[in-house]
């Protein structure tokens, strides 16, 4: 820590878009989430998304600029009466946003509770999930509320946030950077490379360590960021954190088909409490993203440990995720199909709603057959179906 003991994080909290690094889709020149801020429009949303990539931090930025009073609860530990003195609060021609973290941890009577405020717009509603919000909010709640999916920073993002952490730790007088006249670095490249490694995409996981490194070392190289990292009292001693960490690990250890590994790390989570619905709702991400075609009966074993853990339930459905487990791990690994998704998905960002040719249009009316729509329509046929601008794009391999 630095400053009078005020966490690194606090310092380096954006106030404004123009502070804000990454979800480029999002609050980028023209994307709604800058709309919205700009406009000082107000509605309820839910931004889904994996830790530390921005969510409490936009819904501040969002209050700022709309002028409205913003309450902070964890669903972890509030509850109904947490939002009976929100609505209390009568002070007049008060906007009022509810920004509620790990949503997907209010349950169904607690969501129900919350709907008529949010329905009444007497609350503004901003939840936070890492968890896919089909299936944890209720459809009523959903339906009322706009979904902003938020993604992994990249290393483009996290190196910005260490050049701007690099300003708060070590200034001009600390013969730290001194930008326009030749730069100084006192986070050199190894570390930097150290530190985005380990973040994967978490700038919170990245900033912690930094701040950790610094209170114990005052100095930045990849020596102090291990040990600073490894001493258990500067552990995340949160559950949030070590779920994500062994999640992770769990991913990662079927992904390299180590059944031992991911037994192990299957058992650290069902020793945490961890719903058997989240892991195998992450094994049947798995099924798809890993395995893909070089075995698609791993997605229907994945979709039947799913049911099962839904029927049966702890302590016994355990073993039917232990079994899923070793399967994926045994699979053979295939992420082509995974792999051409993304890539299309990077042409539909880049190029947005491209002219589909007209031969592949549906034509049900006379206007749209005299304009050519269906003409040339072949059912079998090599030629690329794609539109002109990308017409010779290969997404598949």
């Amino acid at each position: 820590m630095i400053n009078n003991n005020i966490p690194l994080a606090a310092l380096l909290r954006p106030e404004n878009l123009d502070d804000f690094f990454g979800q480029e889709h999002l609050v980028g020149k023209g994307k709604p989430l800058r709309i919205l801020i700009e406009n000082q429009k107000l509605f309820s949303m839910l931004f889904w998304g994996p830790p530390g990539v921005g969510k409490t931090t936009l819904a501040r930025i969002i209050a700022r600029a709309s002028g409205a009073e913003i309450y902070e609860l964890s669903a972890v530990s509030a509850g109904k009466d947490d939002i009976r003195k929100i609505i209390k609060d009568k002070r007049p021609l008060i906007k009022k946003i509810l920004f509620l973290d790990e949503i997907h941890r209010f349950n169904k009577a607690q969501q129900d509770f919350l709907l008529p405020y949010v329905e009444s717009g007497e609350l503004t509603l901003i939840g936070a999930t890492t968890e896919n919000p089909s299936f944890e909010i209720i459809s009523p709640l959903l339906s009322r509320c706009r979904v902003f999916t938020l993604k992994e920073l990249d290393d483009k993002d996290l190196n910005k946030i260490i050049d701007k952490a690099e300003d708060k730790l070590f200034p001009p007088e600390k013969g730290g950077p001194r930008r326009g006249r030749g730069l100084v670095s006192a986070i050199d490249k190894e570390s930097r490379a150290w530190l985005i490694k380990m973040a994967n995409g978490d700038a919170r996981q990245l900033i912690t360590i930094l701040d950790n490194a610094y209170t114990l070392y005052d100095k930045i190289t990849v020596k102090t960021l291990t040990q600073a990292l490894q001493n258990s009292f500067l552990r995340f001693d949160k559950k949030g954190e070590e779920h994500f960490n062994t999640i992770s690990a769990f991913i990662k250890s079927m992904r390299a088909s180590n059944i031992d590994a991911a037994i192990y790390y299957l058992a650290r989570l069902i020793a945490g409490g961890e719903d058997p619905k989240f892991i195998a709702r992450r094994m049947v991400i798995f099924a798809s993203e890993d395995i893909g075609i070089a075995n698609s009966s791993a997605l229907m074993l994945a979709n039947q440990v799913f049911q099962a853990v839904t029927q049966v339930g702890y302590p016994e459905c355990s073993i039917n995720l232990a079994h899923g487990v070793v399967y994926l791990c045994k699979s053979p690994k295939n992420r082509s199909s995974y792999n051409a998704l993304k890539k299309a998905q990077k042409d539909v960002e880049d190029h947005g709603n491209l002219p589909i040719p007209l031969n592949l249009r549906n034509a049900p009316t006379q206007l749209m057959k005299d304009l050519n729509y269906g003409k040339n329509y072949e059912m079998y046929t090599s030629k690329t179906l794609l539109p002109d601008k990308i017409k010779n794009k290969k997404y598949f391999d």
